[in-house]
């Protein structure tokens, strides 16, 4: 097989986050594809570096679901999981970081994350999935940052690769763009409006989650 990227340079990097990044990123885009044998010395050949901060690297992304493991049979990439789940857990969570960004972030950081939002709003008039996916994805991270939580920007920066590969193909709930783009302005009135309640409340609604 042909290494599917190149090795690390070592210099000025966190080397146990910089080759779980470059595994997790393998995953997410195929060169290292469901299903597929990960051997570590393989692994550790091809990027350059010593095996002990690739296995730490897989275990890493065993917990996050990435990778599954069988002691003395296998170490291998893991199928996707199911989307809906995934999607159920991104929602609670960005309505989490919603409530208490609203209520904790200062002018800077929630025009910011208006302005992302306007991004969202914008991809959901022009009825392009992708792009909605792509926009949610920015204004998550922003919010999240935003809310002043540091265990949940810890917990998302960890899930992060696991979240994108599984909400690959995602789909918004609300099909209608008219309808659901409104759905999207209301909510960025509340959460201008620093209306945590209300601006959660109508995130669910638009993930279906009500």
């Amino acid at each position: 097989m042909t290494a599917p990227f190149l090795p690390l340079d070592p210099r000025g990097v966190a080397l146990k986050d910089e080759v779980y990044a470059r595994l997790g990123e393998a995953i997410l885009d195929g060169r290292l594809a469901p299903g597929e044998r990960l051997r570590d010395h393989e692994l550790a050949e091809w990027l350059g570096v010593s095996r002990t901060p690739v296995r730490e690297a897989l275990q890493r992304l065993e917990r996050t679901g990435l990778v599954e493991v069988s002691p003395h049979r296998y170490t291998r990439v893991s199928l996707p999981d199911h989307e809906s789940d995934t999607v159920e857990l991104v929602a609670y969570n960005m309505g989490l970081a919603v409530r208490m960004a609203a209520r904790r972030a200062d002018d800077a950081a929630l025009a910011l994350a208006l302005e992302k939002l306007d991004e969202v709003i914008a991809a959901s008039r022009a009825d392009d999935a992708a792009a909605i996916a792509a926009a949610s994805h920015e204004f998550f991270a922003v919010i999240t940052r935003a809310s002043g939580n540091l265990p949940l920007r810890r917990f998302i920066r960890e899930y992060e690769i696991a979240i994108r590969r599984d909400l690959k193909g995602w789909r918004p709930h609300i099909q209608c763009p008219v309808g659901r783009t409104a759905a999207y302005e209301e909510f960025r009135t509340s959460l201008a409006g620093r209306d945590g309640d209300g601006a959660e409340a109508q995130l669910r609604r638009i993930h279906g989650l009500t």
